[in-house]
């Protein structure tokens, strides 16, 4: 019993230093929220923000032989459509901009955004002190027939 409780206390302090708190849970959906607020608004500056610099955004395609295509963007790219105006086009009553944060494990986690005419789902990392997506997969919503 006395060792149970030994290794406990010496293994308690290391269990909340993985612990997910409100600020990470903050600057996650901020995050996110930057991106996709970004996007609708063709602000460059906090796509940037946003993004980590080597992010990959990939959507998987059918061509017209039924053969599966992959797809990509860069952070680069998002960053430059962006300030290229982005969403902007769409209106506001339809920017759809829902964030579900699915886990946090110390310095990585995992989120989806429901967006207008798609949904993305987030990988972001905690790089230099602060969250950023390092990746996305993403996917159209149907279209209506």
């Amino acid at each position: 019993m006395v060792r149970a409780t030994v290794l406990l206390l010496a293994v308690m302090p290391f269990m909340v230093l993985g612990a997910q708190t409100a600020a990470d849970s903050n600057a996650i959906r901020q995050a996110a929220l930057d991106y996709i607020e970004g996007y609708y608004e063709g602000d460059g500056a906090r796509m940037e923000r946003a993004l980590h610099p080597e992010l990959a955004k990939r959507i998987v395609r059918t061509n017209d032989q039924g053969r599966s295509q992959l797809q990509q963007m860069s952070a680069m790219s998002l960053v430059l459509g962006t300030r290229a105006g982005g969403g902007k086009d769409t209106p506001v009553t339809d920017r759809r901009k829902d964030v579900t944060i699915f886990d946090i494990y110390q310095n990585a986690a995992s989120a989806k955004i429901y967006a207008s005419g798609w949904v993305d789902y987030l990988h972001l990392a905690k790089w230099n002190g602060r969250w950023v997506i390092v990746n996305v997969l993403w996917e159209l919503h149907p279209r209506p027939q």
